[in-house]
């Protein structure tokens, strides 16, 4: 019950960063790609991929794993805002932007996170 209890701790500290980091980078930018939730989705992946490669190459802890992976990467990153993303591009007539934050974002996240495996792996 503990452990439930700090991986919901860390979610709460994922999702305050994701908003803060989203705010942040979209203050910065212009036009209608939603280029903070295209960075935490892609950093979100990178440090997860990161956890997996510690657990899966250094045995690190299964705990550690679940704080920072469900706990922290569940709340920094979120396919629901990416999915709610995409719908408002389109909607608003701006296909070819949901297209490439759809797809690309996909693609980014895979590849980061398997970067972060690879360089876990190489520690």
């Amino acid at each position: 019950m503990i452990l439930a209890l700090v991986v919901a701790g860390a979610g709460g500290v994922g999702a305050v960063t994701r908003f803060l980091a989203d705010g942040a980078v979209q203050d910065r930018t212009s036009g209608p790609f939603p280029y903070g939730t295209f960075l935490v989705n892609a950093s979100g992946s990178f440090v997860l991929g990161l956890i997996a490669g510690a657990v899966w190459y250094h045995g690190a802890s299964a705990r550690l794993d679940a704080v920072v992976g469900p706990g922290f990467c569940g709340g920094l990153t979120t396919w629901s805002t990416a999915s709610w993303e995409s719908v408002r591009l389109a909607e608003s007539g701006h296909l070819r932007h949901a297209t490439v934050f759809t797809l690309g974002g996909l693609a980014t996240a895979l590849v980061t996170a398997i970067a972060g495996i690879a360089l876990a792996a190489a520690l």
